[in-house]
């Protein structure tokens, strides 16, 4: 067993190498960028105001849940471990210069969501229920010619149903029934069946339950986990400038990071700020382009907006918030800082400690408590991923079996080892991305038209106001 595991993380290494999919992923989302003329910093506030504020739609509109919704189940997938273990993991490895390359990826990882997002709508389909399903199973298929193109949604859809059996599903279980367990003594099995039974309830229903799932719960735990974080740093606060001196200063220097000479600690910087912020905020990896497309609008460009704030949420608030903790307090400094989890949790504890050393066991337990929260929802949110990817591959008769499964796989996840199945998923991950990177590079065109034609009308900044279909 122990020579297959090594198999797989030999093709990880490779799959996410350094000269492989991570600079692909970021080249990709700066090219993006460019052709987009920054429009990921041009029209911020609007997006973040499509996203948040409410309004009416004066016109009826194809999809199954609101843009709010959308980018709730999109965050419920992508708001994860990774933003506190992960987050963690790339400060105690690559020092507090890591968290401005995670600010570089997903700032321009914005771009990357937003194309995904427009190619999504664009795209879509209705199922044979009257859904809609797409993503870049979908854009790939259509939007690219011939055979091609169904080569590369067929295997993006093979990649991400795989994935979301074990990125999406038994990992995250796992990761639950870990916190729960070590924290609170909850037997594993216990929790895998509280879970099979809180997860089904959600996912038979379908994306609307889960829309309405994400809508309630995705916004109060990052609005409780960042309340949290910003305590700890206002409690620091005289700590707080030499903190972001460091952030800055490391970026270019890697003095302070884990080992090795300097040109070698500024490469594992740089290295552990990419690879956790991509996987932190899923941009390129096509997931927000499925998340998207079920949201009710006929303006792709719209909903593009809103859910490039997704990114922006995960990388430059809720990741930031982690780091920043870490940092402040000094515990990115403490031996054993390469346990992601304990790192933030011992952080939080250190943080609030100074307050009152009574509220240090607080620290403790709300990491434990946001980790199994946030594994939670994004176990859910991936459930709907994995279903688009089957409906592609076989049609909607296959969605109900799949979600049933799914719900199974949940207590083996919660209740057995799943090293391997950690690499595993990995590798799926990164063969979702590549034809998916594939498709926005060769696309970007018609993102760069849809955008063009769009911010052309004059009532663009006016959600209200009725506008022509642009896409066909």
């Amino acid at each position: 067993m122990s020579t297959f595991q090594d198999i797989l993380d030999q093709i990880s290494s490779v799959v996410w190498g350094p000269f492989t999919l991570i600079p692909l992923l970021l080249l990709t989302g700066v090219f993006l960028t460019v052709r987009l003329r920054l429009l990921q910093f041009r029209v911020l506030f609007h997006a973040l105001w499509l996203a948040f504020g409410r309004r009416k739609e004066h016109h009826s509109v194809e999809g199954d849940i609101s843009h709010y919704q959308a980018l709730s189940t999109a965050l419920a997938a992508t708001v994860g471990v990774g933003n506190i273990a992960g987050a963690a993991l790339a400060i105690g490895v690559g020092g507090p210069g890591a968290l401005f390359w995670m600010w570089i990826v997903g700032l321009v990882g914005m771009a990357t969501k937003y194309s995904e997002a427009l190619l999504g709508v664009k795209y879509r389909r209705t199922d044979a229920h009257g859904e809609q399903s797409g993503g870049p199973m979908f854009y790939l298929r259509r939007g690219l010619p011939g055979g091609f193109g169904l080569v590369l949604g067929g295997a993006f859809a093979v990649f991400g149903a795989i994935a979301s059996f074990g990125i999406g599903n038994g990992t995250q279980a796992n990761t639950v029934a870990q916190q729960l367990g070590s924290v609170w003594d909850v037997p594993d099995w216990v929790t895998g069946l509280v879970l099979v039974v809180l997860a089904g309830a959600v996912i038979i229903g379908g994306i609307k339950s889960i829309g309405r799932f994400a809508a309630a719960v995705v916004p109060i735990m990052i609005v409780l986990y960042v309340a949290l974080s910003l305590l700890v740093l206002i409690v620091n606060v005289g700590a707080l400038p030499g903190a972001l001196a460091l952030v800055f200063t490391e970026a270019f220097t890697g003095e302070s990071a884990a080992g090795g000479l300097l040109g070698s600690a500024l490469l594992l910087a740089i290295q552990q700020g990419v690879e956790r912020g991509i996987f932190s905020n899923e941009s390129g990896l096509g997931t927000g382009g499925i998340a998207a497309a079920s949201a009710k609008t006929d303006q792709p460009v719209r909903q593009a907006m809103v859910s490039m704030t997704q990114t922006f949420i995960d990388t430059i608030i809720v990741v930031t918030m982690t780091c920043m903790v870490i940092i402040v307090t000094g515990a990115w400094r403490a031996e054993g800082a390469e346990d992601g989890s304990l790192l933030t949790s011992q952080a939080m504890a250190d943080g609030l400690s100074t307050l009152s050393p009574a509220l240090a066991p607080l620290g403790t337990y709300s990491v434990a408590l946001a980790v199994a929260v946030f594994a939670f929802t994004t176990l859910v949110g991936w459930s709907y991923y994995g279903e688009r990817c089957m409906d592609f591959l076989v049609g909607r008769k296959g969605v109900l079996p799949f979600r049933i499964v799914f719900v199974a796989v949940i207590f083996v996840g919660a209740t057995v080892p799943l090293d391997i199945v950690w690499s595993f998923s990995g590798i799926a991950n990164g063969l979702m991305a590549l034809p998916n990177l594939v498709g926005l590079l060769l696309l970007s065109g018609v993102v760069a038209a849809e955008t063009k034609r769009y911010f052309e009308n004059p009532n663009w900044k006016d959600p209200e106001a009725p506008m022509p279909k642009v896409y066909d």
